[in-house]
Order: structure tokens, then C-alpha cells, then sequence
């Protein structure tokens, strides 16, 4: 079986339901369970000639705003008795952070749901 569960999410209704799946699979297989958000990079840019500068407040609140998407999981895993880890992670490419995230964990298992279309 599965020693080690990665569970990506962005807080949606499709990924809350996927963490309910890997939290159900971490208790009944006795697997470890680490869950991690991908928030992309937020840097200035010009659109149409105009300098957008994304002050280091809104950063931080982006950031903040991503983390909570991690505090409904470490509250279900609670729940159910299951010890969580959590990475908050950077990247222009959530896919490969996510694979990345995996490698580096040890994470034998992504437990993750679509994009719902």
C-alpha cells in the first residue's frame, strides 16, 4: 500500500472533496500525510504600457489567503485523528511544484481532484 500521501489544494469545492478522499485513505492505510498549496509568484509587471506594482501588504495577504486553504485540511485531518504536514509553496507551475513537492516529501501517492471542467 501507500506509505506517504501528497494532497495539492487550492481551497475549491472539487479539491475539499479530494482531501476528504486523502485524509479517509491516510487512516485507513496508517500512511503519512503531507498537504501543500502552489500559490504563483506575484510580481510587478506592465500591461499596455501601465506599471502594475504589487506592494509587499498584498503579497503577504495573498499569501495569508492561501494558508488558510491549508487550515481546513490540518482541521479535517484533526478530526480525524490524523497528523498533518503542510508546505505553502511558490511557483509559476503549479504542476511541477507539485511533482517536485512529491520527490522531495518521499510521497508515494497524489491524491488531487481536476479542474472540473
Amino acid at each position: 500500500m501507500y506509505s506517504h500521501i501528497l494532497i495539492p489544494t487550492d481551497g475549491s469545492d472539487l479539491a475539499n472533496k479530494a482531501v476528504d478522499h486523502a485524509i479517509a485513505m491516510t487512516k485507513l492505510m496508517g500512511a503519512k500525510l503531507t498537504a501543500m498549496t502552489v500559490q504563483p509568484f506575484l510580481e510587478n509587471f506592465v500591461a499596455e504600457g501601465v506599471a502594475i506594482t504589487i506592494s509587499e501588504d498584498d503579497k503577504k495577504a495573498f499569501a495569508a489567503a492561501t494558508a488558510r486553504n491549508l487550515d481546513l485540511v490540518k482541521a479535517k485531518a484533526d478530526k480525524a485523528g490524523i497528523e498533518v504536514s503542510t508546505l505553502q509553496v511558490e511557483s509559476g507551475e503549479p504542476w511541477r511544484a507539485i511533482v517536485d513537492s512529491a520527490k522531495e516529501q518521499g510521497a508515494d501517492l497524489i491524491v488531487m481532484a481536476s479542474h472540473g471542467r
